[in-house]
């Protein structure tokens, strides 16, 4: 709510002050001109390929722990007591395996993202800086902060097709 109020008086001072209302401003979505570049969509091709069989040995375990827990629910009160039993401590392994599974899947693939973002960060940032030295920018604002905007005041796609050109 703080941060909103500040927006607001910095709106308001802007259209107030005559050396605002010269000031050439611009809006930019960091988030978006990093996931929509060319070299976030190649890594995310990458981690689909890489990670993939864990996803799909997760899915596994979860649909068999479902299978079972779905069997005990239906036919445990028929089943006879070392059955019902051997089904329980089945499905209590699964439900272990996939908890452990998907922990160690998960930090894999946070570790890959940090390193995918330290490799990314510098050309994002130098395209940032390319862009509104070119555009002779006086304030660019994060797109968060913004509450509606014009798209010609959206640097976004310019950004991302600077950092496409680099290689």
């Amino acid at each position: 709510m703080r941060k909103l109020i500040k927006l607001a008086l910095l709106g308001v001072t802007m259209l107030a002050t005559p050396a605002f209302a010269e000031m050439k401003i611009a809006v930019l979505n960091y988030q978006m001109a990093l996931l929509e570049s060319d070299a976030a969509k190649r890594y995310a091709v990458d981690a689909e390929k890489k990670f993939g069989p864990q996803l799909n040995k997760l899915k596994t375990l979860e649909s068999d722990a479902k299978r079972i827990q779905d069997r005990i629910v239906k036919d445990g009160e028929k089943m006879q007591t070392a059955e019902r039993e051997r089904l329980e401590l089945d499905f209590k392994q699964k439900a272990r395996d996939f908890q452990f599974q998907s922990k160690e899947l998960n930090e894999a693939k946070a570790v890959a993202d940090r390193d995918m973002l330290k490799k990314l960060k510098p050309n994002l940032d130098k395209a940032v800086e390319e862009v509104i030295k070119n555009g002779n920018f006086d304030l660019v604002l994060e797109r968060g902060a913004v509450i509606d905007v014009k798209p010609q005041f959206d640097i976004t796609r310019q950004v991302i097709e600077r950092m496409n050109q680099m290689r």
